[in-house]
């Protein structure tokens, strides 16, 4: 299946403000149910396993509500896990007010070198063309000290089938044409590979539904 790139309305500043809330509930739920949540979970639990550290600061880039990096910390806190999370997102209707947030381009983030021990990113990837994935795996690895970590969909026409037979279930419009647009314009492993500088450990691994993680080494 060719990758098909098409806009987002989400991404738009047309989307009203109540589908924006509407989408992002959506895409909320999506992530604890089909997931999102539990790839996110795997990545930093097997950072965490093989390098010994126990406590992470971490940016969240394409934040939206925030809500998986706030899982995440929940279901490994028992496991003596922590994580200080700042949100990052490029528009502030995205973002929870209250939270810890910073309104940014995610190509050029405004934090000096390696800012954070982890930046991480949950279906952001694939709204990027991949020279912009390059830069933005350049940017992640400037401001981390640990790892570049990408949790995002695998493109694939039973993905896509499973997209559009379960659109009743959304709530916005605007998350029925995203989430079809969403598969269509994300990446599979191999072409993920090719965008990570040859100097660097990789990982990519598959996750339920149709997920993709990756980790990239900065050690």
């Amino acid at each position: 299946m060719l990758r098909v790139v098409t806009p987002e309305i989400l991404d738009s500043d047309d989307c009203p403000p109540q589908e924006v809330a509407a989408s992002l509930r959506d895409i909320a739920s999506i992530n604890r149910k089909f997931g999102g949540v539990s790839a996110s979970r795997s990545l930093i639990e097997r950072v965490s396993r093989l390098t010994g550290q126990k406590h992470f600061s971490m940016l969240e880039v394409g934040a939206g509500f925030g809500e998986v990096p706030k899982l995440v910390g929940e279901q490994v806190s028992p496991l003596g896990i922590s994580l200080a999370t700042t949100l990052l997102d490029i528009k502030r209707s995205h973002l929870l007010t209250g939270e810890r947030s910073v309104v940014a381009d995610a190509l050029a983030l405004p934090f000096p070198d390696g800012a954070f021990d982890l930046v991480h990113c949950n279906l952001f990837v694939h709204h990027l063309e991949p020279e912009q994935v390059s830069r933005f795996v350049a940017e992640g690895l400037r401001v981390s000290r640990v790892a570049v970590l990408i949790n995002d969909l695998v493109r694939s026409r039973i993905h896509l089938s499973l997209v559009r037979a379960a659109a009743p279930l959304l709530q916005s419009y605007v998350s029925r044409l995203d989430g079809v647009a969403s598969v269509k314009r994300s990446y599979v492993p191999d072409e993920m590979r090719k965008f990570v500088p040859t100097r660097y450990r990789v990982e990519i691994s598959r996750h339920f539904l149709y997920r993709m993680g990756v980790i990239v080494w900065k050690r």
